[in-house]
């Protein structure tokens, strides 16, 4: 009985979703900036990895627009505010919070993307990727702007062109190797024991504060897991016809991702939950086709521009 219950409550959400999101009108454009990323033939996959990572195969990438940086909590915020959207979590009344104490994944009551460990904790900072967003609410927060989630194969597209300001990309096999300086924001320590937050930060971390690739992009690797528009299913499989048990593809990694364990900030990693799931770890950013943006997408960034602030080399995969 429970379960059904459950089930038809997603249901009702899902369609008031869907409802609201036909309704979303926003008054100004987003303060946000699209950077040009390059088509081309791309690999997709790695042989070498996990079992939903292969086969590797090649990719006919046409040119692509992308979000320089996660949404961020204070963009959302602006959303929220001009539209008088309700996320998911907020509608279901909770959303999903690892806890240390337990060392497990539990449903906190109150955890939203404005105090996404719960409402006695403290509030997301402004310029840090907005999180207890389900993949739902980010696509109705790219729709209403005229822009759109990425699909996965975008994602590694972009992400190809280097997840660090050196231009590194994570692969599998490599050993990860901690210096004094830290480029991404992952877990440092014995998961789920101990994380020292020697990078600075034991959650998510202002978007960019880690500098950007040579393509512009920041954070495509570490801070939080990105949804995208794909749905799951192992490559080569044929299409699929989604239903209440499919799930999204996210990418990426994030601050709980153990280099010694889970490694999902690697460029071919995959990551998925199903479209109404919200949790502590997990953001978006929107992407658009250039010659048909929408004059409320954000602003067209300088080819390759990189962050003033980009830190050196430091936490990488050993060569």
């Amino acid at each position: 009985m429970r379960r059904a219950l459950l089930a038809a409550a997603a249901l009702l959400a899902l369609s008031g979703c869907a409802r609201d999101e036909a309704k979303l009108a926003v008054k100004s454009a987003r303060d946000a900036d699209l950077v040009l990323i390059k088509g081309g033939d791309v690999q997709i996959g790695d042989d070498a990895s996990q079992s939903d990572e292969r086969p590797a195969f090649r990719y006919k990438a046409r040119d692509l627009l992308l979000d320089r940086t996660p949404v961020t909590v204070g963009q959302f915020a602006r959303f929220v505010e001009e539209t008088g959207y309700v996320t998911q979590a907020e509608r279901f009344g909770e959303g999903g919070v690892f806890q240390h104490a337990t060392n497990a994944w539990a449903e906190v009551k109150g955890a939203t993307w404005r105090r996404p460990q719960g409402p006695d904790k403290p509030a997301a900072p402004a310029d840090h990727p907005v999180t207890q967003v389900s993949w739902n609410d980010a696509q109705a927060f790219c729709h209403a702007y005229g822009a759109r989630l990425p699909t996965e194969l975008e994602w590694e597209q972009a992400g190809r062109l280097g997840q660090t300001p050196d231009g590194h990309v994570f692969k599998t096999g490599e050993p990860f190797l901690w210096s004094n300086q830290h480029v991404i924001n992952v877990w440092q320590g014995a998961f789920p024991i101990y994380d020292s937050g020697a990078d600075g930060y034991r959650l998510t971390s202002p978007v960019g504060k880690f500098g950007a690739a040579p393509s512009g992009l920041t954070d495509m690797a570490g801070n939080v897991w990105e949804w995208t528009d794909s749905w799951y299913r192992p490559y080569g499989a044929k299409d699929l016809t989604p239903d209440k048990t499919s799930e999204r593809v996210q990418r990426g990694g994030s601050f709980l991702c153990d280099p010694t364990l889970c490694s999902g900030f690697r460029v071919t990693a995959r990551s998925h939950s199903t479209p109404d799931t919200s949790l502590m770890h997990v953001g978006f950013r929107c992407a658009a086709d250039p010659g048909r943006v929408s004059p409320t997408a954000g602003r067209l960034a300088a080819p390759g521009r990189r962050s003033a602030e980009a830190a050196p080399a430091g936490a990488r995969a050993a060569s």
